[in-house]
């Protein structure tokens, strides 16, 4: 196997272009590579690794070689290596914010809020390393002792979307790490970059030889398939579409392999009669345009009471149409391009679609011509609730406003998806806020804020939107398997 030695330089910035398993850099094996665009323009601006299945294998050697190492190191050590991983990021978050916009487009001060907030889950699981314990106690007969203790799963797959390609991957790395758990790291063949240079800070935080094993690809479904047959692979910890999440948990049942799943969403923001509704316009411009619209967590449905619909929709309207649609490194840009022409595509479907069920455009509903991939912001009313851009998921800056007669009605259609990540809640009565907050079937529900993405909280949802939880207390339980213990008690 050749070491590599090239690197590409982003924004004149150096970034690692290869393949990193088991400590070191190198090509992939097929001496492959593919290109990483620029969706603000369309040109390419490096060229990656491109991992084959028997790469993908050498990573898993790396890592099942590790694993009793890395599992049985102290967790104060885990913790030290997780806080130096933190302070790295943070003195090198101008170059990761500028990496993340070269290649994933948004802007620049966005990028950086990304930088800010995937860093506090290495601080956050760094703090939680030394506080994994179990229990002890007598057994109801008394003639034995039951101790639990906790132990880490294993080698685990994570599999990151390219909307947020660094904090998606601390989440889950900080999680692994903390528990003891070594990786095998698949980014988005659209956003690698973002993520060779955290692998880089990662070994240079001093994480062992085999413990983090980067592996971008082309060919993803074949590589997480190669993987998910290997019964060394114990973790698959997967961010994205719910299509692709139902195919990973088809290929994890053979093994039983523990899988977490952060899947598809379509999150109602609803906004009740009494809602204080500068504040409702506030909070849905920041979930619903938030890295445009290209977000899990993003305002899919705004339903709002028809009795303040009206004032809320020329508000609202309004800041949608002053926003500033430029490339990421643009000075006072709210909202960069879209990911790709074919994400673009998609997105002017579901608005021609819904123009043909009815609705009307109240702002944007076209693309902007010239380079890249941008979409002009959107509001779109008199949507039927079956309509294609009621029912799936945009990921576009797109804002689809439906009117509700009551509390009740409201929550119906809140809740009429197969979806559960997240769900929006404005009115100025707590509790008449919080009996919908109970009501509403998501994993997460925001009352009275668009944001509510937080290391320091569980991240998932219900129904088809997933299965377990990522970030709090509960992040590391995903890592960990409870052991059981029963200590018998000799007499002379």
């Amino acid at each position: 196997m050749t070491t590599l030695t090239q690197e590409a330089t982003v924004v004149g910035i150096t970034v690692p272009t290869g393949l990193f398993i088991a400590g070191q850099w190198r090509d992939s094996q097929g001496q492959s590579r593919f290109d990483v665009h620029d969706p603000a323009t369309g040109a390419v601006i490096a060229h990656i690794a491109d991992a084959t299945t028997h790469d993908a294998l050498d990573a898993l050697d790396a890592a099942a070689a590790a694993q009793n190492s890395w599992g049985s190191t102290s967790p104060r050590t885990r913790a030290e290596i997780l806080r130096m991983a933190y302070d790295l990021i943070i003195s090198h978050r101008e170059d990761i914010a500028a990496i993340t916009t070269a290649e994933m487009g948004r802007p620049l001060d966005q990028s950086l809020g990304e930088v800010r907030y995937g860093a506090e889950f290495f601080r956050w699981f760094a703090e939680q390393t030394a506080h994994l314990h179990g229990n002890f106690g007598s057994s109801p007969n008394g003639d034995f002792d039951i101790i639990t203790t906790k132990v880490p799963v294993g080698p685990s797959l994570l599999i990151t979307p390219w909307n947020f390609p660094l904090a998606m991957g601390t989440r889950k790395i900080g999680a692994a790490l903390a528990a003891g758990c070594t990786t095998i790291i698949k980014p988005a063949a659209q956003t690698p970059l973002t993520m060779a240079f955290l692998v880089r800070l990662l070994a240079e935080a001093g994480v062992p030889d085999g413990v983090v094993n980067f592996v971008p690809t082309s060919s993803a479904a074949t590589q997480s398939e190669t993987l998910m047959n290997d019964s060394r692979l114990r973790k698959v910890s997967f961010t994205g579409s719910t299509g692709v999440g139902v195919r990973l948990l088809q290929q994890a049942a053979p093994n039983i392999m523990r899988s977490s799943m952060e899947l598809g969403g379509n999150g109602p923001f609803v906004i009740l009669e009494d809602a204080d509704i500068d504040a409702a316009v506030d909070g849905a411009m920041v979930a619903k345009f938030r890295n445009g619209g290209q977000s899990c967590v993003a305002a899919n449905r705004i339903i709002v009471h028809r009795a303040i619909a009206q004032e809320f929709l020329d508000k609202f309207v309004q800041r949608t149409k002053d926003l500033h649609v430029a490339s990421g490194t643009t000075p006072g840009a709210d909202i960069g391009p879209l990911i790709d022409q074919r994400q673009r595509d998609r997105v002017q479907r579901l608005v021609n679609d819904a123009v043909q069920d009815g609705a009307t455009i109240l702002a944007g509903g076209h693309p902007i011509s010239g380079n890249g991939y941008f979409y002009a912001p959107t509001v779109v009313t008199d949507v039927p609730e079956s309509s294609a851009i009621a029912t799936e998921e945009i990921f576009g800056p797109v804002a689809v406003v439906i009117t509700a007669d009551s509390d009740d009605e409201a929550i119906r259609i809140a809740n009429d998806t197969p979806f559960g990540l997240v769900a929006f809640v404005y009115a100025t009565d707590v509790t008449r806020a919080f009996d919908a907050a109970k009501q509403i079937e998501a994993g997460m529900v925001g009352v009275n804020r668009g944001l509510v993405s937080e290391p320091g909280a569980p991240f998932g949802g219900m129904k088809a939107s997933g299965l377990g939880r990522e970030g709090g207390h509960i992040g590391i339980d995903e890592y960990l398997e409870t052991k059981y213990i029963a200590l018998g008690r000799t007499r002379p």
